[in-house]
């Protein structure tokens, strides 16, 4: 017999858990497993302003960029596009389902802007590289017989230079 969706009454709540809906395997856990960006707010403190209104959040930015680089998207325009889509990509920077991704011209000004005046940036595109790299090597050693999560709770990411 032919199903037929059922065209009732749309529900007014939803449970939506966006953690359910990541595969355990996928690059982006990987990488968030491997990045630790605690100090980033007190490194560019000096970046911002204690008055105006509040900015894109530094982590939220860096975790874009750094999803641009797995994805090897290089238009800021359509990585804020992507984020928006891409469920993964959600997750992995910390937005939920209601939150806004950031518009791609503030976004754009705040990478070529306010961080271009360091000479050294806390995270650069090297260090970007070798997370993503151990990331993708966790895999890639993973020993036959071990679930990804007892693998990786026993190797240590490479650190991220302090500067």
């Amino acid at each position: 017999m032919m199903g037929q969706l059922s065209s009732g009454q749309e529900r007014l709540f939803y449970y939506f858990n966006l953690e359910e809906h990541i595969p355990t395997n996928h690059l982006l856990r990987r990488i968030d497993h491997c990045l630790d960006l605690s100090d980033l707010r007190h490194f560019l403190a000096d970046f911002y302003s204690p008055n105006g209104r509040p900015s894109i959040d530094p982590e939220l930015m860096i975790r874009m960029l750094i999803v641009g680089y797995c994805a090897g998207t290089r238009s800021e325009r359509r990585l804020c596009e992507e984020a928006h889509l891409n469920l993964a990509y959600r997750w992995f920077c910390r937005l939920s389902l209601e939150d806004k991704v950031p518009n791609h011209s503030t976004f754009s000004k705040n990478r070529h802007g306010r961080f271009r005046e360091t000479q050294s940036s806390h995270l650069t595109l090297q260090d970007c590289s070798s997370i993503v790299r151990h990331a993708i090597s966790i895999t890639a050693a993973q020993p036959a017989g071990k679930s990804h999560s007892e693998y990786v709770a026993h190797t240590t990411p490479p650190p991220v230079p302090t500067r």
